[in-house]
């Protein structure tokens, strides 16, 4: 069923609950969300190295809004590409040890970053990863919560919004049954925001709706991806297989509540990823083409 005649359907009847909304709330989030939609460029890194205008100019044919840049502040090819063919650039994942682990207490080489991002126009920096030496422990967790918020505050000074985008292994239980994603709901500054990634919260055993709507107000922005049937979940390991990564539509984790409870949660902008797939520019076409047919 495509989404119009799904609307004309849902108009005939009572509105019914989804995902802890309407059905019509989860309409109107998929309009809010498809309107800004992008894609985190991480899932084409093979294609850009090898062709970047080339590249984010399909990215830009395909209908996406916007690219979430990585690797950022070395991202100047996917800048200039971008400018050429008209697709926005608000957000980008950084060097994460500038924060995570940095050289001074002044984070001076975050406040670099920093100021490369307030040149490149970006209004969000986020912190995509933790290595193992940095989430042992619930200590290690505080620490990297600690710096976060510091940095944070410095990251609003500069009109920009610094979050956190999660993997599976926060989700891990530790000392007294706490997780290091709990020692992050509890630690970060109101200033320190998060960028939910759907997928690895389900790998985690967490339902991404619901965290969502726990976490109202802390999330900026929110990543699309889709898990393949059949995974065993909780895992706390990234080291899934590379065909547990679906394009949206094709595993198991429904869209609609989720895009109703960024919504309500107040998310800013919504990207698709795909970390691993054999063919990722038809991936991203795939995507795109179940996000217009609902």
């Amino acid at each position: 069923m495509n989404r119009r005649h799904f609307l004309r359907n849902a108009a005939a009847v009572t509105p019914f609950a989804l995902g802890g909304g309407s059905v019509f709330a989860a309409l109107a989030a998929d309009d809010v969300y498809r309107k800004t939609i992008g894609l985190q460029l991480y899932t084409l890194r093979n294609e850009i190295k090898a062709d970047t205008a080339g590249t984010i100019k399909a990215v830009a044919a395909a209908g996406y809004k916007q690219g979430e840049m990585y690797g950022f502040p070395n991202c100047g090819p996917m800048i200039a590409a971008a400018k050429d063919c008209g697709l926005e650039l608000h957000s980008s994942h950084f060097e994460w040890d500038t924060v995570v682990n940095p050289k001074d207490d002044s984070l001076s080489d975050f406040q670099r970053i920093l100021d490369k991002a307030r040149e490149a126009g970006l209004s969000h920096l986020v912190i995509p990863y933790l290595a193992d030496g940095n989430r042992r422990t619930l200590d290690d967790y505080k620490k990297v919560a600690a710096n976060a918020s510091k940095a944070a505050a410095k990251a609003k000074e500069a009109g920009i919004q610094l979050a956190y985008h999660n993997h599976n292994f926060e989700f891990e239980p530790k000392e007294g049954g706490k997780t290091g994603f709990d020692i992050f709901v509890a630690e970060f500054s109101p200033d320190m925001k998060f960028e939910v990634d759907v997928f690895w919260v389900k790998a985690g055993g967490v339902e991404p709706a619901e965290l969502l709507k726990k976490l109202s107000g802390r999330v900026s922005q929110v990543h699309l991806k889709d898990l393949k049937a059949g995974i065993a979940t909780p895992t706390y390991s990234t080291g899934v297989p590379a065909d547990a990564f679906k394009e949206l539509g094709n595993g198991i984790i429904p869209l609609e509540p989720i895009l109703a409870a960024a919504r309500e949660a107040g998310v800013k902008y919504c990207h698709v990823e795909q970390d691993q797939s054999p063919a990722p520019l038809k991936s991203i076409q795939q995507s795109m083409d179940y996000l217009r047919k609902l």
